[in-house]
Order: C-alpha cells, then sequence, then structure tokens
C-alpha cells in the first residue's frame, strides 16, 4: 500500500504550533494542539503597494517587482517626463526621460533599460503626431540616445532585454485613428533590424518574453473598444497564433515569460487578470483597482510583478496606484496607516514620547495652550497628570514612564510668545523641573531617552524662521551640553534615530522655504545624506520615529516617507490631512498623533493612526476529511 511518505519521501511530523518559515508548497504536518492535519497552499492574489510620486498614464516600464523602472507617459492633462524607481517598498524619484514622451514600449532591468519614445506629448491633433523612431538606453544612473527604429511605434510591445530586444505592433501616429502596423524588429543593443511580421498588426498590446520566445496578447485591431483576445508568439524567426485570451481587452499590460505570463487591466474588464502557460489562458485572482494604460515591471516570472499608474477605466482620471502581484506559499499584507483611539483633547503643536503602537504619552499643544499628558495602550487614550507649565511647540522624547519636555511658548499672562528653555521630566506619574536648555527653543527636532536625548534645530526667538538655528543638545539626564551644527539651520522637521545615530529631515528652513535634505548625526557630527522624497510646507510629525537604518517621516498634506539606511522612497500615505502633530515608535510600527487640519483656520484633531509595516506569512490550511 502507497503511504505519503512513500509518495513525497518524507513522513508526516507532529507539531505543537504551525511553521512560520522555510516551508514549501504542499508540505502536510499534523498539529496536535488543535488536533488538524494542516498544509501551506500557492497563495496568488494582488495586494495594494505604495502609490507613485506622480500620476503617469501611457508610460514605459521596466525591470523586476523589487527594482521596477516606471514613468514618463502623460500627467493628467500635461505630458511628464519623470521617471520613478520602485524598491520593494516604495518610490523614489529616478533620472527623467529625455523629453516628454508617451505611449512607447519598455522591457530590461532596471540598470539595463530599453525604452522606445512612442511619441511626444501634446498630441496636436488628428493625425498629427506621428509615431517617433528613437529609443533610450539606461545604465542605472542616466539615460543615452540608443539606436533609431526602422518604423515608429505607438502603444506597440517590447520584449527581451537592452542587448536583445524585439520592437513589435503599435500605431505610426495618435489619436487612435492612425493606421496598425505590423512590423517587428530586433535589437542587438546599438541598432534595430527588421524581423518577421506579426499574422495582426495591433496597438495597445500586452507583451511578454524574450527576443527569441516573445508573446503578444491582446491589443487593438480596428480600434475598437472591445480589442482582440488574439495571442501571437515569436520564435525568434517568426511568429505564431497561440491560444486566445478569454476576454478581449486593449490597453492591456503583462510580463513574464512565453510559456508562464500573467496580462491584467486594460479598458473594459479593468481587473481581469489571466495566465498564460504556453498554449491556454486561465483566469486567475482580479485586481484591486480597475487599470488601462498602466505601467508594469517586466519580471522574468509570471510569479511577481507590480503594476502601476494608467487611468481608471474605462476613461478616467489618471492615477498613481500600485498594485503587486504575488504567486508564492506566502501571503503579503502591505504596508498600511489604520485608525487608533481618539486623544480625550484635540490639539496640535504637541510632543510625545512613543516607543510603540502600544506604548507611548503625549503632552502639551495648542487648544489653547495646556499641560495635559494622555498615555496610549493601544486602543485608547487616558488622562494623567498635567505639565507643571502649559506649552506648546515643544520638543519630547524617552518613553511612557521616562519622559523629557524641552522649551517650547508658555501660556502665561502678559508674557509675550517667545520661546523658552525650561525642560520638565516625567516618571511615569507626575512631571518635575529639570535644567534648562542652554537656550531658548522652539520647534526643535528630538530623539532618544530621558538619560541619553538630542535636540536640534527649531528656532531662538519671534519670528519664528528668521531664527531657525543649526545647534544641537545633548541631554545625559542631568545635564544639557552643546554638540556639532547642523548642516543648514531648520526646524518642524521629521526626527529619529539616538543620540549617537539619528537623522533630521525636511523641514522649515530660515528665512523660509522647505528643505528636502536629511541631515544625519554620528554622535559628534553631522552630515547630509539621501533627500527625503515628497515634502510639504508642514510637518505633519516632529515626533521620533525609527532609526537611520529604518527611518519613517511624517509630513503635512498626508505624505510618508520610509528610510532603509541608504534611500528614501514613498510608503503609504496617512488617512486624516493635517500638519503639526507628533508621531513616533518604529518604521514597521508607529503612531501619528493630533495636529491641525487648515493652517490659518485650526481645526485641531484629536485622531490617531497606526502604522503596520508590510508583513509576511505562509499560507497555512487546515485539511478536512469529507
Amino acid at each position: 500500500m502507497s503511504t505519503y511518505r512513500k509518495i513525497h519521501g518524507r513522513s508526516i511530523q507532529a507539531v505543537t504550533t504551525d511553521p512560520t518559515e522555510s516551508v514549501a508548497e504542499g508540505q502536510v504536518w499534523y498539529n496536535t494542539a488543535s488536533d488538524t492535519f494542516k498544509s501551506v497552499l500557492l497563495s496568488e492574489a494582488w495586494s495594494s503597494a505604495t502609490s507613485m510620486v506622480n500620476n503617469h498614464d501611457n508610460g514605459m516600464g521596466s525591470g523586476e517587482k523589487d527594482s521596477a523602472l516606471i514613468g514618463a507617459g502623460a500627467s493628467g492633462s500635461s505630458g511628464t517626463s519623470a521617471v520613478e524607481q520602485f524598491n520593494g517598498t516604495g518610490w523614489a524619484t529616478s533620472p527623467s526621460l529625455p523629453g516628454n514622451a508617451q505611449a512607447g514600449a519598455g522591457t530590461g532591468p532596471e540598470t539595463a533599460a530599453l525604452w522606445t519614445q512612442g511619441t511626444s506629448f501634446p498630441i496636436p491633433g488628428p493625425g498629427a503626431a506621428p509615431a517617433s523612431t528613437a529609443s533610450y538606453e539606461y545604465n542605472g544612473s542616466s539615460w543615452t540616445s540608443g539606436g533609431a527604429q526602422g518604423t515608429g511605434k505607438i502603444m506597440g510591445g517590447m520584449s527581451g532585454t537592452e542587448t536583445a530586444a524585439l520592437a513589435f505592433g503599435g500605431r505610426t501616429t495618435l489619436p487612435g485613428g492612425g493606421p496598425v502596423t505590423n512590423t517587428s524588429e530586433e535589437y542587438n543593443g546599438s541598432s534595430f533590424s527588421e524581423g518577421n511580421n506579426l499574422n495582426n498588426g495591433r496597438s495597445k498590446i500586452g507583451f511578454s518574453g524574450t527576443q527569441t520566445a516573445a508573446l503578444g496578447f491582446g491589443g487593438d485591431i480596428s480600434n475598437t473598444a472591445s480589442g482582440t483576445a488574439a495571442t501571437e508568439e515569436y520564435d525568434g524567426t517568426s511568429w505564431t497564433s497561440s491560444g486566445n485570451l478569454n476576454t478581449s481587452r486593449r490597453y492591456i499590460q503583462g510580463f513574464g515569460i512565453q510559456t508562464s505570463s500573467l496580462a491584467f487591466g486594460g479598458q473594459n474588464n479593468a481587473t481581469l487578470t489571466e495566465q498564460y502557460d504556453g498554449s491556454t489562458w486561465t483566469v486567475k485572482s482580479t485586481m484591486g483597482s480597475g487599470f488601462a494604460t498602466t505601467q508594469s515591471s517586466v519580471s522574468p516570472s509570471a510569479s511577481t510583478g507590480i503594476a502601476a499608474g494608467g487611468y481608471t477605466a474605462p476613461f478616467g482620471a489618471t492615477t498613481n496606484i500600485a498594485e503587486e502581484w504575488n504567486a508564492s506559499a506566502n501571503v503579503i499584507t502591505a504596508a498600511a496607516w489604520s485608525t487608533g483611539g481618539a486623544l480625550n483633547t484635540g490639539r496640535s503643536l504637541l510632543a510625545g514620547a512613543i516607543t510603540s503602537g502600544t506604548s507611548g504619552i503625549v503632552f502639551g499643544g495648542s487648544s489653547p495652550y495646556t499641560g495635559k499628558t494622555e498615555s496610549y495602550n493601544g486602543t485608547s487614550w487616558s488622562e494623567l497628570g498635567d505639565m507643571n507649565s502649559a506649552r506648546s511647540y515643544l520638543s519630547g522624547f524617552g518613553t511612557a514612564t521616562a519622559a523629557v519636555a524641552a522649551g517650547g511658548y508658555f501660556s502665561t499672562p502678559g508674557t509675550p510668545n517667545v520661546p523658552k528653555s525650561e525642560v520638565e521630566e516625567w516618571n511615569g506619574s507626575a512631571w518635575s523641573e529639570e535644567t534648562n536648555l542652554p537656550a531658548s527653543r522652539k520647534s526643535a527636532g528630538n530623539c532618544g531617552t530621558l538619560t541619553a536625548g538630542l535636540i536640534m534645530g527649531g528656532s531662538s526667538q519671534q519670528p519664528y524662521t528668521s531664527h531657525i538655528t543649526t545647534t544641537t543638545f545633548e541631554y545625559d539626564g542631568t545635564n544639557w551640553t552643546a554638540s556639532g551644527a547642523l548642516p543648514e539651520g531648520k526646524g518642524q522637521a521629521a526626527s529619529g534615530g539616538t543620540q549617537t545615530a539619528s537623522f533630521y529631515a525636511g523641514g522649515v528652513l530660515a528665512p523660509g522655504g522647505i528643505s528636502s535634505k536629511t541631515a544625519f548625526y554620528n554622535g559628534s557630527s553631522w552630515s547630509e545624506g539621501a533627500n527625503v522624497v515628497t515634502i510639504a510646507p508642514s510637518s505633519g510629525g516632529l515626533g521620533a520615529i525609527g532609526t537611520t537604518s529604518a527611518g519613517l517621516a511624517t509630513f503635512g498634506n498626508n505624505l510618508t516617507n520610509i528610510y532603509d539606511g541608504t534611500s528614501w522612497v514613498t510608503a503609504p500615505n496617512y488617512s486624516t490631512t493635517r500638519s503639526k502633530g507628533t508621531s513616533g515608535a518604529t518604521a514597521s510600527d508607529a503612531l501619528l498623533v493630533a495636529g491641525y487640519s487648515a493652517p490659518l483656520s485650526p481645526s485641531y484633531r484629536a485622531e490617531t493612526e497606526e502604522f503596520s509595516g508590510e508583513t509576511t506569512a505562509v499560507n497555512v490550511k487546515t485539511l478536512t476529511q469529507s
């Protein structure tokens, strides 16, 4: 009699807890605690990814999912040459494509990409925008001109690599009334040469594969909204018809190889996904958002890829939405902000000492000036003892039981609103007066612990932007010591890290203006590093989130950036529009608290949002008996 061991070469293990990693698809085990047999099943699904910095429609794409290069095309009613890079977490700006171009095609990895121009933007009128024959090569840092095509192609397909590519199909003019072409051309890294024609000329075509094993599917043969379902394969010499898509579509995208490709999006049925096995298309999980003219990676696998931008089908607004496709034994949950408990007292310009999504305090702020202190348990806020001096625009660091509040404005009758130097410490039950800062400060950066804290930048007096400083002060739990100066004076920036390894990103400059720079501190001096990607006039969080190898920065206008130790990329935006709140904890488990929603007519906020980083979990299923 056959047994599981004889069939699979291993026996079924008995465990008390389900494994969490290093488990192969189809592996079976017996969980003694739940008295059930369990296994790992393949998970195939789209999930939300961080949105691009800019809107893109009819752009180009290259690279694999975790190293994708996407951009150019149109952005609303304007053309754009902007290009962005995706690192698996978020987007960063990349060198722009020379000139505005749309409706081209791209292929190759992120560091050796080949893009064809399509046509220039704007389109002056019917039949007036001829297809460009230009191509561009990208080496990971800059674009250079490549060889010219013999026949310009708009909304055509492209397969292969920078040194062995195939360009095929498309239209010769825009708008869509221009004739389709069935030409195909092979690229050798310097020049294009004519290849054999497609059986059917078409544009708005989906594509994948290599120069000698290319795949073209869907598209538009006669400029009809329904498009075509036809599929053709190229073997390096000629094109052969293969199995049709289940649903006809144009403006379709895809990635993979000739024997295993994914097709998705398009005008009409814009969320539909199908997978090709070399002869037949099978319907898979749908996308979360409907796209047409989206851009995608050109991953050499149907198991993983990213789609970004395009417009909401059938003919909606240009978008920057992105989605990831993963087919694996793991379920990936994208990073996201979610709603937490509301403060008892809404306010802005407060400070905090937050160490996780379930532990932290906030204190001070304006609503009007207050000394109120509240503690968070992961669900709700509780009021604690007030500060000795009600204040706003202050800085804070530490933990829920050992915190420091420094500087800010005081609310004292008859006393002008000027920055102060007073410092208080929190011991978990009450505030006490401690050694003052060496100088008055307002809206300074902050990070660290009660016995190893750091205050940087901010303003020393009114008017604010005329007195922004470069000063750094270190705190040892008793005394303050001046340390190295910031590369540029700024305040209202995002900070994080420790006393010996911290960052200070973005912020307001003197005598005004906004910085996108990041300063890094090593315990004695500051240096400049990677710039943030997106910035807003007002800071959304003056708290300290993360470290110099995994930081999170929140700014006004819902913007969030994340740092991986090398570069900043975009992260999911928070939900409640606001500025000048406070934030804290880690880059994968953070809180954003309070703030106000309108700079000139403040609406004080009490909302809390909780940030959770991307997680991966084995797709465990319980086996049942019939």
